[in-house]
């Protein structure tokens, strides 16, 4: 046991990854193994092994399968139609299903999200089981703190799981025991939920957890042996964060409707939301544990070269670094040009007009505001600073390297819209530069050290959600705030619109719940672009099929005589086929048929 907790010690110190073995396959000898589950489940550091397990069922949204499309909504374009677009929801393994669970496995690409979870969430019960079991003695000797360390990650993490399947596919009977070989599983415990009822269930879990996690590791006597590396271990503000983002969730038009027929936001719900993420923001000014990212180093969050971790001050939830090298291979790889060379089977994902355009001015105006400014014959003039943060338009250095296109050529006919000279072409005159770094610095050894992740959770993203939650309260509104935050919904977009040096909201868009609500909108496509936030936003606001959010579009210019883009012109690539049945995911039919009474979604 003594190797064994010295292999545990080693792995928790991990500084770059987080820890990547666990005590499963102590688990998994035979019975006449000198194994019990005492040794595993006994002391701190052994039980910790086991929990770090359930870190390493997470799935990176765009290294799963290597590239691979995450959005699935209106926000990007490739040199193909993608099967979402077609309104085939069944086809998309590369993220969502398709490998069985081994979290030894130190393969980024084999994660996915509906395996893991479940496997995830019974790992997180057996945990539970181990600490508060229902007859006897508990297995685990250790500190009250060490106690409620393991208990609060179990709990999140139980909570988490269940998100990430249910955001996706909808309700889901919430389990909170290990189930046996020989359950009977018709009872009414394995009924199929809908999401709001689930919803209820993980908020317990977050709440609980919420309550006995600490604000920092590093502060805590167990977290002092990995004093320095605990960034990314379970905190007060994960599931802080998850609480409020379950409770908006349930809240929200589409799923409110699948409850209670009402295709409005739940009032009730949107103020516990709204007191959840309130309490998060108030413990962020507070401790300082996080907070927004400065203007000067906002690209900190998104992407990192020398092999740095990105996420900055505001990144809370992010996904687990299994292999260095995987943004090299896969989502800058499968975002940058191909000419470039990087990967020869890039798979040329580029942004869409209709999604560019949802950046305003640099002024605070939306592009379609008669004061605004805008041009659309000099479109790409004066736009709110975070649009040159993350697009790459014509004209813009893209890469540091020799007998490479070092800027971008991407009028109709241009170097990178050509087959020929970049395969595939670019299919909508822009890239993305937010999560490959492409600009100067983009050199032939600064890419080797690139890493680049989509936070499942950030303090942006909350303070827009607490926005949200706020203006659709029971009195709630832009100018209305939570009852235990000193921010009002107003001042929470201001604050993000602030940080990028972008104006507040003016008078006229804040005059209302509704008007507020759509600028909000817009807010969020800007923010989170390419988060992977767009497509369960659009579903949960029942917009999905709204023909405003269906056509996928590109942006055609020419050059005059002196080498300036002219005669802009939008053009449809491809009308989105989505409908009400489009709200959930199909579950696949071998998993329908695991017991009776677990049934497929409606329309599938």
């Amino acid at each position: 046991m003594k190797k064994i907790k010295k292999l545990l010690y080693v792995v928790l110190a991990a500084v770059m990854v987080m820890p990547m073995t666990s005590c499963e396959s102590y688990l998994d000898k035979a019975p006449s193994s000198d194994i019990t589950a005492a040794d595993v489940y006994g002391d701190f550091t052994s039980f910790q092994g086991f929990i770090e397990s359930l870190y390493r069922c997470i799935a990176d949204p765009d290294k799963c399968g290597a590239w691979n499309n995450y959005s699935f909504a209106d926000e990007n374009l490739g040199p193909s139609i993608y099967p979402f677009d077609l309104g085939d929801y069944w086809n998309a393994s590369g993220y969502l299903y398709g490998k069985t669970a081994n979290p030894q496995d130190n393969t980024t690409r084999n994660r996915r999200i509906w395996e893991w979870s479940w496997y995830a969430i019974r790992k997180a019960n057996l945990a539970l089981e181990a600490l508060d079991p229902a007859e006897g003695e508990s297995l685990f000797h250790g500190t009250e703190e060490e106690y409620k360390l393991l208990k609060g990650q179990a709990l999140f993490f139980r909570g988490f799981f269940y998100f990430e399947i249910c955001r996706f596919w909808g309700g889901m009977p919430y389990i909170t025991h290990a189930i046996g070989a020989s359950e009977d599983m018709t009872t009414e415990e394995y009924t199929r939920l809908n999401f709001q009822q689930t919803a209820l269930e993980m908020v317990k879990d977050f709440r609980a957890a919420a309550d006995i996690l600490p604000v920092n590791w590093d502060e805590t006597t167990a977290g002092q042996a990995t004093k320095g590396h605990n960034a990314q271990r379970v905190n007060k503000f994960f599931a802080l964060g998850y609480l409020g983002k379950a409770y908006l969730y349930a809240a929200s038009p589409m799923i409110n409707e699948e409850a209670t027929g009402s295709n409005t936001f739940d009032p009730a719900l949107c103020q516990k939301a709204a007191e959840a993420f309130g309490e998060m923001i108030e413990l962020a000014k507070s401790t300082g544990r996080y907070k927004l990212q400065d203007w000067a180093t906002y690209d900190d969050i998104f992407f990192r070269f020398s092999n740095k971790r990105p996420g900055g001050t505001e990144g809370i939830l992010m996904p687990t670094i299994y292999e260095t090298n995987r943004t090299r291979w896969s989502s800058m790889g499968g975002t940058v040009p191909g000419c470039l060379g990087m990967n020869s089977g890039s798979s040329g994902d580029v942004p869409t007009e209709n999604i560019v355009k949802n950046f305003g001015m640099a002024n605070g105006l939306p592009l379609d505001d008669p004061d605004s400014g805008y041009d659309p014959q000099d479109p790409w003039k004066n736009r709110d600073p975070r649009f040159y943060k993350s697009i790459i338009k014509h004209g813009d250095r893209i890469c540091n390297i020799s007998g490479k296109p070092n800027y971008a050529k991407l009028e109709v006919g241009g170097e990178l819209r050509t087959k020929a000279t970049n395969n595939p072409p670019c299919a909508t005159g822009y890239y993305q530069r937010k999560f490959n770094g492409m600009g100067k610095a983009f050199t032939s050894s600064s890419v080797d050290g690139l890493q680049a992740f989509q936070a499942f959770l950030r303090l942006s993203d909350c303070y827009l959600m607490y926005a949200e939650a706020v203006n659709w309260m029971t009195g709630g509104g832009p100018k209305a705030k939570a009852s235990n935050c000193s921010l009002t919904a107003e001042d929470a977009v201001n604050a993000i619109r602030n940080r990028a040096t972008v104006p507040n909201l003016t008078a006229k868009y804040t005059a209302s719940k509704e008007v507020f609500f759509d600028n909000l909108i817009r807010e969020r496509a800007v923010e989170l672009f390419m988060e992977g936030a767009r497509f369960c936003d659009l579903r949960r606001w029942n917009l999905n099929y709204d023909p405003k959010y269906l056509n996928k579009t590109a942006i055609d210019f020419d050059l005059d005589a002196n080498g300036k883009p002219c005669n802009f012109r939008e053009r449809v690539v491809i009308t989105r086929a989505a409908s009400k049945k489009h709200n959930w995911l199909p579950i696949q039919v071998k998993y329908t048929k695991i017991y009776k009474g677990f049934y497929q979604n409606p329309g599938w």
